[in-house]
């Protein structure tokens, strides 16, 4: 076998096993969370509507997801990629859908710039922002093996270290794609979800699914900022369907296909 074989080999099966211990590790720290958590102080997380969801994707990257809403005319937004787009691939696989991918980090657009991808994962180097379009100052993870940074300061990232990225609207991206609807938009976004929600809920854009994971766990806060987020999703007509054991990944969709899914039987 040549070397260059030799080499992608080995490079494959580490990175396999990795995922796998990566994987294990989410798993464990997840039922720990829920082992030890107070549900009275993330009720506003539990579901409020009953509807056939399934897990796409590892626990790590994965979220829970209504299927029967889904074909292969749907576009879905993923912001967020990191180093794990099992969901975005298991939408692909499953549907047939059009995943647009979103991440300014820079070990992130290396590690997406190395993969072999399908037609329909469309990937742009560059993340949501809340304020405006343009080059932002972006916090690197405190931890050096870390990959996800932030445009906010929080206990997960090192305030010292920063790197300039693009960063765009909603609006914005919304514009440049052609895209008036989305059928499942999903934010894996580090401290900065609770700020771009306001600007989501404010968009002209229809929106059928919004999954989001919240990172309440790296603030100091009186109560969780996803109170007050899901207080103003429930307000703009979302209603939360499934929720992961550790109350970060949260999944909602809006009422207007409530009686879609009854008809369906989802």
């Amino acid at each position: 076998m040549n070397p260059v074989m030799t080499n992608y080999i080995i490079k494959s099966v580490r990175e396999k096993a990795g995922n796998l211990w990566l994987e294990y590790l989410s798993l464990r720290r997840k039922r720990s969370i829920n082992k030890h958590i107070d549900p009275s102080a993330y009720s506003h997380l539990e579901p409020a509507v009953k509807a056939r969801c399934e897990w796409y994707g590892t626990s790590y990257g994965g979220f829970y997801i209504i299927p029967g809403l889904l074909d292969e005319s749907s576009v879905i937004y993923s912001f967020g990629s990191g180093r794990d787009i099992s969901f975005d691939l298991a939408c692909i696989r499953r549907h047939g859908s059009v995943v647009h991918a979103f991440d300014p980090t820079p070990k992130s657009i290396e590690w997406i710039q190395s993969r072999k991808l399908p037609e329909k994962f469309h990937f742009h180097p560059y993340g949501l922002s809340a304020t405006g379009s343009g080059q932002a100052e972006f916090y690197l993870p405190a931890n050096p093996r870390g990959i996800s940074g932030s445009m906010i300061k929080h206990k997960e990232v090192d305030a010292e270290k920063s790197v300039t990225v693009m960063m765009k609207t909603f609006d914005d991206i919304t514009r440049e794609l052609k895209h008036t609807h989305i059928d499942v938009l999903k934010m894996d976004i580090e401290g900065s979800e609770y700020e771009v929600i306001d600007a989501i809920l404010k968009s002209p854009v229809t929106i059928d699914q919004i999954l989001v994971e919240f990172h309440d766990r790296n603030f100091d806060q009186d109560e969780p900022g996803s109170k007050e987020a899901v207080r103003k999703l429930s307000g703009s007509g979302y209603l939360i369907y499934g929720c992961s054991l550790s109350y970060e990944e949260i999944s909602l969709v809006h009422n207007r296909k409530i009686n879609t899914l009854a008809r369906s039987g989802n």
